[in-house]
């Protein structure tokens, strides 16, 4: 059975190592679900400080988490809601009353690329909700045929990336100067190579490196699937325009156990875990177009936020120290134009 929980992660608890490293987490959401069983129902400012307030965390970005939509808009405006409240919570988190860190430095928010052009009065709204905040939108594509994996099916359309609409919604997108986050799994990123290649100059940022799945029927055939998603990840990596998030890894569909642990897993054993993953999408993309994240609290069912980002620090001491800033900080900083 799965443990999950604030007093289960104080099982394995961890003091901050080389905590002068100053951390730009670039993917974190907040939300307040309380009719769904989640291990983490309420996840808003003061439940992020927690968590973050163990490591130097300067600065986070918001990432849509289809929460807080605004009910009494229509279709197309509802997610409008959402970038709402969370411009009122980085202003909470502005005024210094819960410490240095600055939450929701950056927010991306979402809209519907399969408006096509008439996406664009949706990403004015969007804009006019956080002026100085709002810098793009995810929109998720999720899609697996196999019911044993955990899909994210939010408009239910399996090949929606490769659509006229969608590309032409994309192109507003970057017309506005905005970025556009992609979530989808690892056998979905050729369509993602695509529209990267047709809109050259769009910020894409791929987020949990790539979607890695590894249970249900991909469990009897990870080496396969490993294969499959290097050659993706390669493919994209050749994208300048593309940068990749390294994270995610705490999500059960990704194959690892952590969250079904009596006690935690610790910072040593999770670096090396992490490794062969991060090591390859560093290796295709580089330090400057790669960004250790949180993806809290979704992650947060396998370890805690101290345990992680000591993991992140344990596994990059190899690196130099520029390119150390760059993952950690900088690359992000740039991507979500945060000063």
């Amino acid at each position: 059975m799965p443990y999950g929980g604030n007093d289960w992660l104080e099982l394995t608890k961890e003091e901050a190592i080389e905590p002068e490293i100053p951390i730009c987490d670039p993917h974190h959401h907040f939300w307040d679900y309380k009719n769904e069983r989640l291990p983490y129902q309420r996840y808003l400012l003061q439940e992020l400080i927690n968590d973050i307030n163990t490591h130097n965390v300067q600065s986070t970005v918001f990432i849509e988490a289809r929460a807080m939509y605004n009910e009494n808009a229509s279709e197309n405006f509802k997610p409008v809601g959402e970038v709402e409240f969370v411009q009122g919570l980085a202003a909470a988190s502005a005024s210094g009353l819960y410490g240095k860190s600055r939450a929701a430095s950056s927010i991306i928010g979402h809209a519907n690329l399969n408006l096509g052009s008439k996406v664009e009065p949706v990403l004015e709204a969007l804009i006019a909700a956080s002026p100085n905040r709002f810098n793009g939108i995810r929109h998720i594509v999720a899609w697996d045929k196999n019911k044993e994996v955990a899909t994210t099916r939010v408009y239910n359309l399996e090949q929606q990336m490769s659509t006229k609409k969608f590309i032409e919604g994309a192109k507003v997108l970057n017309k506005m100067g905005l970025t556009f986050d992609s979530w989808m799994y690892f056998h979905q990123l050729p369509q993602l190579l695509n529209l990267a290649k047709q809109i050259p100059e769009l910020p894409i940022i791929v987020d949990h490196i790539g979607g890695l799945l590894q249970v249900g029927p991909y469990a009897e055939r990870k080496e396969e699937v490993i294969e499959t998603w290097k050659k993706n990840i390669s493919d994209l990596s050749e994208c300048p325009n593309v940068s990749i998030k390294l994270g995610g890894l705490g999500m059960p569909i990704t194959g690892h156990d952590w969250h079904l642990r009596e006690k935690p897993v610790d910072s040593d054993e999770l670096s090396g875990q992490m490794k062969p993953y991060l090591d390859y999408c560093i290796e295709k993309f580089g330090p400057n177009r790669g960004m250790f994240e949180s993806n809290f609290p979704v992650d947060k069912v396998s370890f805690s936020y101290s345990v992680l980002y000591n993991a992140f620090k344990k596994y990059s001491r190899d690196f130099s120290k520029s390119e150390r800033s760059a993952m950690f900080h900088d690359t992000a900083a740039k991507i979500y134009n945060i000063k």
